[in-house]
């Protein structure tokens, strides 16, 4: 019986993620045409079993998909001078019907400039899907991304068996809204990504502060409460110091975190622990990192920034156990804050509270605190009485919460050792105090953004 031949696909960008995601198309029989400014990357492309394309326009297959890093990189690659979208000859280089996925993580309104710009073109024919992706370059490969996908039923159904190759399919989420509802979604999860890539930073330099052996410290945070996606994911970095070439550059997070924080300046929304995140970020960049691995920002808090090696801490003090309970604190109280920042700035954008949680906890914004908080947070967000929000047996409470992160900022302060994140958690969880909500449950403090409260 004769087989049906699988459609080539045209990939513009083959960076870590947009990599794997191409190599794994081809391991499912697709031929793939990619096409990338760097041509090492390219060579090792051809050498994976891809097709090379020799120019953007020549990667305009039928079905196409961009993976590069930025709102300006689409732009160029989409509309520029031999662009995927440029005249040739007075023809189009995408073809008729194209089928166009755009896997960035861009602002909406800009995934919404596109679909503007096609009309203009005269390009309404073109099906265009906004379908941003997390889980890293691992799962990339492997074809187990979570993906956050919008646009028309038609575009949708015509993506769909990308979609489906690309992702895990528990984690393929379709976001009603339209084009911009998927980057949107994504931006409301990169909230949690930026927080949770400093805090592991943040939580490993204070652990070799304290003079923890690194490596039981690691241990120690994923199999607790502190666990997170990106603290399993980064940390095994850090303890390698392996910084370059990066599996995920500081760039990278320092685009996406501006893009929260750009639109919550126009939404007027207060995002503390994400532009914290921010400033640390361009810190690092304006240290020489933004090339290198996110991870290496641990560096900031050792006591010197280019010798101290991570795996060589100073001489340990004599309670190890309280000092990793330590650390194991302050992370708890980061990601408390950091999955109620979130969850209030999704609800600001009028996104589906339940399917933002189902996608935070499949994708690398999950933490231990999100996955058992956010229930919780998102059933009683809109509650205005504080007796909705009292002391049950088994969480703490906003009081217990500032006592244990103010034992960890004096212990900090007492090795010298920053903490960014740290210090806005527990000012975010004293205000809550100070407002009279002190016996409430920890998770009440979601209502710090609440204009009422």
């Amino acid at each position: 019986m004769a087989t049906t031949q699988k459609p080539c696909i045209g990939f513009i960008g083959l960076g870590a993620m947009g990599f794997g995601m191409a190599t794994n198309l081809i391991k499912q029989g697709y031929p793939v045409k990619g096409f990338d400014i760097y041509p090492p990357t390219v060579q090792n492309f051809s050498n994976a079993g891809g097709l090379t394309a020799c120019s953007l326009a020549d990667a305009a297959e039928l079905y196409c998909i961009c993976m590069v890093a930025t709102a300006a990189q689409v732009q160029s690659a989409l509309f520029g001078m031999g662009g995927s979208l440029a005249k040739d000859e007075d023809k189009k280089a995408l073809p008729r019907d194209a089928t166009l996925l755009l896997c960035s993580t861009t602002p909406s309104v800009y995934v919404q400039s596109v679909q503007e710009e096609l009309t203009r073109e005269g390009r309404d024919d073109i099906s265009l899907v906004d379908c941003p992706v997390s889980g890293g370059a691992i799962r990339a490969a492997e074809g187990t991304l979570s993906i956050m996908a919008a646009g028309s039923d038609k575009a949708i159904e015509a993506a769909k068996f990308l979609l489906e190759e690309m992702s895990d399919i528990s984690k393929l989420s379709i976001v009603p809204g339209g084009i911009g509802a998927g980057s949107n979604m994504k931006m409301a999860h990169q909230v949690l990504a930026a927080i949770h890539i400093l805090a592991a930073t943040e939580a490993m330099g204070l652990a070799s502060r304290l003079g923890l052996d690194m490596s039981q410290a690691r241990a120690s945070i994923v199999d607790s409460e502190a666990w997170s996606f990106m603290h399993e994911n980064r940390s095994p970095r850090m303890l390698e110091e392996r910084y370059t070439p990066p599996t995920s550059a500081l760039t990278i997070i320092l685009k996406d975190a501006g893009i929260v924080t750009s639109m919550a300046r126009k939404k007027q929304f207060p995002t503390p622990l994400t532009s914290t995140a921010e400033q640390v970020y361009l810190s690092g960049l304006s240290r020489g990192m933004g090339p290198e691995d996110d991870a290496g920002l641990i560096r900031l808090y050792l006591s010197e920034l280019n010798s101290q090696p991570v795996s060589s801490p100073k001489a340990a003090r004599k309670d190890s156990i309280s000092d990793m309970r330590l650390v194991i604190s302050l992370i708890k109280g980061i990601h408390l804050c950091a999955a109620a920042e979130s969850i209030a700035f999704a609800d600001h954008l009028g996104l589906n509270l339940s399917q933002f949680a189902e996608i935070v906890n499949s994708a690398a914004g999950g933490s231990w605190m999100f996955r058992d908080r956010s229930p919780r947070m998102i059933a009683k967000h809109r509650k205005q009485e504080k007796t909705e929000w009292l002391m049950c047996d088994r969480l703490d409470t906003i009081r217990s919460t500032v006592d244990s992160m103010s034992a960890v900022i004096q212990a900090a302060r007492d090795v010298d050792c920053p903490l960014y994140l740290g210090n806005v958690a527990l000012n975010i969880l004293l205000t809550m105090k100070h407002r009279g909500w002190d016996e409430c449950t920890d998770e009440s403090v979601v209502k710090f953004w609440d204009k009422e409260t």
